[in-house]
Formats: structure tokens, C-alpha cells, sequence
């Protein structure tokens, strides 16, 4: 047992008998098999058609005949189920498991069965009687850390603490085992809330158990779907009712899942789900995926009634369906996270430095006189590097592992195996990660074999390894704007963005909560809303421009955007007469010929912000325009 003490919350626990083959359980199947399991012999005969029919043998006396075979194959499964273990249910099987000494039961039952040992060594079940009051003795046992081990019920769940309290002698780490959550969300959440308060130690740790049926998830998809709503009607936020106890995947009932749910009748209505085609899954299910005509329906069934129906199926269809099922939602999730619009709610930024470094009004309440601020803050986050110890030991912890290195740019990494990235068409995309002392990219095999990436001997490996984490800085620094203050009035009028709401406490002790805004959408709310012209650094433009697709308005009508050139991105400068071609191209900018047309652009590269900050400097930006993405 690790030195972690573990909640187990359980819905239900009245029962004392242990559930399964045993007691009056076992008489009733083994008396069910003997009378009613088929012994009688039947033959085979040829009625007045021709028609084979069977017919039950009989003696000379009129009495039915016997099989030997079926008797005996009746006796061996009575014999077998006779010598089963009894079938214990979990609360059971914990109790019993690890002793009535190290566990604190605090349930509903007056009555339980334990395991006894006897004076010669041996083990046995007897029932034990609990009175009322056994459920204050063991909460204190359990706080006075003479029991290691909790498990409570809904008669446990309200009006007792189980949390680490500062003034309890166990304050050690909880691992609260959610085990049958029910359907209740509020209940739940009370639940929950025993090892989870105020006053505490340390906060515990939340596993949600289940089993490796994947129909089951549909019961952790409800109360995660009824914690997130419970949690934004009563705290404006939704990981607040959830506590953080369930990921993105475990609500099966979200946007993603809905949609994910869509793919995946697609993909059965093309016949491009392994092991089960369109035919076999409507008879399984009886969800009708066709009109009359064959052709795909508009109106599809919902996810509620999927999650329900599938529950009926064969573990092993139900497995596989819920294996495409859960890999098309982990890519719709995984792609709404990179692109950065997947919605967590209130995010807490946490750094080794946060201070404010500007702050500008651009919008003041008439009414009111609440101000709308845009404030800049400098982060500065404590390098966290992968070491070379750390990098070998994951290399060697699968046989799939390479250490790899770059020819073109001398750097390391580590390649390791990823999960297969599965695409509409209901194709699977295999892919790689690669570990660096910062990053782990993900990658597909067909990227990877075109690029300069090769198998490197560990000597090359601990080389590059070794000189890139050398030159690693110590602290990494960075800036962001948000948004905060009165923000309803001119939520129209800010940028069509991710919105990601930021919640921080800066080395002053100032506490700011407001929505996190791009270089390009700051520039672009000062001059929309206050009529000033942005100030943006050479590195901040090039962001705003390249990152964001926005455009900056300079000086003399010159416009410096981000333009699509033979598949690639270029940062060109439009907007210019033939009396400045000579000067533009002096401060670093390079002139080409395309259709027949002088179009000028600045190479990007380490050189990249100086060039920009000699053009800033000659024509200094009046506004930024965003791009359609920011301004629709």
C-alpha cells in the first residue's frame, strides 16, 4: 500500500450478503440447472412429406429416454458452479480485501460480512452487526489516522469532513476513488466535497473508476455533463462544478462528441468501420441510418440515444465502435486545442513573474464612468527543461524509441510513439512526438521521413542534446494583453477571437481577470476605441502581421501585410511609389518580378524585426486593420 490515504466513495451499500454465486443465490441456480437444464433424448425422423422432424425417445413403458451425454455435461456445470467463489460486490471486496483494522467504513449498512482469522491461521466470513453509531467511530479513526483506508456511501456523503484538515493528525494525501457516481450531479458534487475543503493540507487527488467495458463511460458522460452545467449556472464557470475531476473526453455528450457522433455515421454509412458494417449496425442497434431510398439521413439519432443503445450490444462491438467513436472526438479535441479554441473556461496564469507594464484606458461607461482597460504585462516563466538523463530514460522505455538529430540544424530529440491521429474519411494518420529539451511536437511518419530528421548513435545524441540545453536561457520572458475591466458594453466590438479569459495576481499583489487579446487585436482596440495610433514594437508588428494575418497602416499610405506566395507566407510591404523603390530596398526590403508586377517584401529571418523596425521608424504605424478571422 502506497502512504497515500484513499476515499472510496460508493453509492449504495446497504446490502450485507455478498452479491453472486452464494447463499440463497446459488440454490437458485444450481436447482434452476437441475430441473430444467435438457437431458431428454430426441431422434430424428421423416414425416409423411419427406420432411425431417425430431421427436422425444421413449422406452417400451412410455417413459422419456435420457441422454448419458447431456447428463453428464448438466453434472459438470452443477459440479462447476458449486465450487465458485462467491461474486463480491466492490464494497465488499474492499473491506475483506484490506481488513476491518485499516478500513473506516462510514455506509448506511447495520449489518456486513467480514473476514475473520481463526486461531489456527485460517480465514473465514462471518457477519458482524454495526450499531448507529459506528459511522462517528470510524470518521474519527479515519482523522486520527488509526485507519487508512475510507470508504463512504450517500448516508456517509453529508454533514462529515474527510478532507486533509490542518487540524486533524491525517493530513497526508487523499486519493479519493469516485466508484458508482449515480446520476445526481448535486449528490455528487457533495460527495466530493468531503475531501475537497477549506482548511486543508493539500488538496486530494480524484480517480474516477471504471471498468474496461467502453459502454460504461456513458454513465461518467452524464455526471461530467451535469457537473459542467451545475458548475457554470452556480459559479460562472465550468470547471468549478466539475472540480477538475473530468477531462474534456469524459463529457461524451459535448459539441465535440455530437460531432464526433456524425463522423461516425458517416464512416459506418461508407462501410469504413472495421468489423461492422451498416447492416449489422442497425440491427444491433435499431437506430436507422437511411431514409427508404438508401440514402444518408439529415436527421441522424442523438448522442443520448447512441450512448444508450450501445450499452445493449456485445462487448466487443460496443468496444469497437467506441474506439472510432473516442479517436474522431480526441482529434476534434486536439485540433480545437492547437488551433486555440478549445474553451476552458477561467484559466489561472501562474509564472515566476508577473508585472504590469502598461495600462491605457480605451473605453469609459457614459453612464456609469466604469473604464475599459487594455493592459500589457511582462511574464517571466522559469525555463522547465528536459534533461539528458530524463530524454534517455524515456528512449529506452519503448522499443519503438530513436534518438534522432537533425543534419540541417545539429539539434536532438527524442522519437516516440504517439496515437494515430484518425481523419474524416475514417483514415488513421500515424504519427510520431518528438521530445526536445522544450517541446513535444507531434508529427506524422510521412513529415518525418521528408524532413532532415535521421537516427543518431548516442554519442551524437548527448552532443546536440547537451550544447542546445547549454544555450537554453534560464528564464523565458513574454508579454500578453487582456482586457479587463467593464467589458459587456463593448464585447461586440472586441476582436472575433478565442475568448480565453485570464485569471492572475501580479508581484504587487493585484489581482486582474479579464480576456486575453493578440498584439494585433490590442493595436487594433486603441485605435477603434480610442482614437490613438498603436504602439507596437518591431517584434510585436511582425506577430501581429505573420502570426495574426492583420495588416498594418503606416505612414504614406505604405501597408504591411501578410501575402500568399507560391504556398508560402511572405511579409510584403504595398502601398509604395517608384520615387521610394531605392530607398525601401536600402533598409533591408528585396524587390521581385511577379506577373509582371515590382512588389517588394521583407525576407523573414533573425533579420526580420530590424528590417521592420527601420520601416517603423521612417513611417510610423497609424492603425492596424485585422483580418477578416479578427474582425467578422
Amino acid at each position: 500500500m502506497p502512504r497515500n490515504h484513499r476515499a472510496f466513495p460508493r453509492k449504495t451499500g446497504e446490502s450485507s450478503r455478498p452479491l453472486g454465486i452464494s447463499g440463497n443465490v446459488a440454490e437458485y441456480v444450481l436447482d434452476y440447472l437441475a430441473h430444467s437444464f435438457p437431458t431428454q433424448l430426441y431422434e430424428v425422423y421423416s414425416d409423411e412429406n419427406g420432411d425431417l422432424q425430431s421427436r422425444p425417445v421413449v422406452d417400451e413403458n412410455g417413459n422419456p429416454v435420457q441422454s448419458r451425454e447431456a447428463m453428464e455435461r448438466r453434472d459438470r456445470l452443477v459440479e462447476h458452479l458449486a465450487a465458485l467463489p462467491a461474486v463480491q460486490g466492490a464494497l465488499d471486496q474492499i473491506v475483506q480485501r484490506f481488513g476491518i483494522e485499516m478500513v473506516a467504513e462510514v455506509t448506511g449498512r447495520s449489518r456486513r460480512i467480514v473476514r475473520k482469522t481463526n486461531a489456527d491461521g485460517s480465514d473465514r466470513l462471518c457477519v458482524e452487526n454495526r450499531p448507529a453509531s459506528a459511522n462517528i467511530g470510524e470518521t474519527q479513526a479515519f482523522m486520527d489516522d488509526e485507519k487508512r483506508i475510507l470508504v463512504f456511501s450517500d448516508a456517509g456523503g453529508t454533514g462529515r469532513s474527510y478532507h486533509a484538515e490542518r487540524s486533524a493528525r491525517n493530513q497526508r494525501l487523499r486519493v479519493h476513488y469516485l466508484l458508482e457516481p449515480g446520476w445526481k450531479a448535486d449528490n455528487a458534487i457533495q460527495g466530493l466535497g468531503r475531501t475537497n475543503r477549506t482548511n486543508q493540507a493539500q488538496p486530494p487527488l480524484f480517480r474516477p473508476v471504471a471498468t474496461d467495458v467502453k459502454g460504461e463511460k456513458r454513465f461518467l458522460s452524464t455526471i461530467a455533463r451535469r457537473l459542467d452545467t451545475l458548475g457554470a449556472i452556480t459559479r460562472g464557470q465550468r470547471q468549478t462544478g466539475g472540480q477538475g475531476l473530468f477531462r474534456p473526453e469524459d463529457n461524451l455528450e459535448s459539441t465535440y462528441g455530437r460531432t464526433a457522433l456524425r463522423q461516425l455515421y458517416q464512416l459506418l454509412y461508407a462501410g469504413k468501420v472495421e468489423g461492422c458494417s451498416l447492416t449489422r449496425f442497425q440491427e444491433a442497434t435499431g437506430l436507422d441510418l437511411t431514409d427508404q431510398d438508401g440514402s444518408f439521413k439529415e436527421e441522424l439519432p442523438p448522442i443520448s440515444t447512441f450512448l444508450n443503445r450501445i450499452l445493449a450490444l456485445p462487448i466487443t462491438l460496443q468496444n469497437r465502435l467506441f474506439d472510432v467513436f473516442e479517436a474522431l472526438m480526441g482529434a476534434l479535441i486536439e485540433a480545437a486545442v492547437q488551433a486555440g479554441t478549445f474553451d476552458v473556461g477561467v484559466e489561472t496564469v501562474t509564472a515566476e513573474s508577473l508585472v504590469v507594464i502598461n495600462r491605457q484606458t480605451i473605453a469609459t461607461h457614459e453612464r456609469s464612468g466604469a473604464q475599459t482597460s487594455l493592459v500589457t504585462i511582462a511574464r517571466k516563466d522559469k525555463t522547465r527543461v528536459t534533461t539528458l538523463d530524463e530524454a534517455l530514460e524515456l528512449a529506452t522505455a519503448s522499443q519503438k524509441s530513436r534518438l534522432m538529430i537533425n543534419e540541417q540544424s545539429g539539434r536532438a530529440a527524442v522519437k516516440l510513439p504517439a496515437p494515430g491521429l484518425m481523419q474524416d474519411d475514417g483514415t488513421v494518420q500515424t504519427r510520431v512526438r518528438l521530445l526536445r529539451p522544450l517541446h513535444r511536437d507531434l508529427v506524422s511518419v510521412e513529415a518525418l521521413e521528408r524532413s532532415h530528421w535521421r537516427e543518431a548513435t548516442p554519442p551524437e545524441f548527448q552532443r546536440a542534446w547537451e550544447a542546445e540545453v547549454t544555450a537554453l536561457p534560464e528564464f523565458t520572458e513574454s508579454t500578453f494583453h487582456i482586457v479587463t475591466g467593464l467589458l459587456l458594453p463593448i464585447w461586440n466590438r472586441l476582436p472575433d477571437e478565442t475568448a480565453r479569459v485570464y485569471r492572475l495576481q501580479t508581484d504587487e499583489g493585484e489581482r486582474i481577470i479579464g480576456r486575453l487579446v493578440s498584439p494585433a487585436s490590442a493595436a487594433a482596440l486603441v485605435g477603434i476605441l480610442s482614437d490613438e495610433a498603436p504602439a507596437l514594437s518591431p517584434n510585436e508588428a511582425l506577430a501581429a502581421v505573420m502570426q495574426d494575418g492583420a495588416s498594418l497602416v503606416l505612414a504614406e499610405g505604405l501597408v504591411l501585410k501578410r501575402s500568399l506566395v507560391m504556398n508560402r507566407q511572405r511579409l510584403e510591404l504595398t502601398g509604395f511609389s517608384d520615387s521610394l523603390v531605392e530607398r525601401l530596398k536600402a533598409l533591408g526590403l528585396v524587390s521581385e518580378i511577379i506577373a509582371w508586377k515590382l512588389r517588394l517584401f521583407v525576407p523573414l529571418g533573425e533579420g526580420a524585426a530590424k528590417i521592420v523596425a527601420r520601416i517603423l521608424d521612417l513611417y510610423p504605424p497609424l492603425r492596424v486593420a485585422p483580418s477578416a478571422r479578427l474582425s467578422a
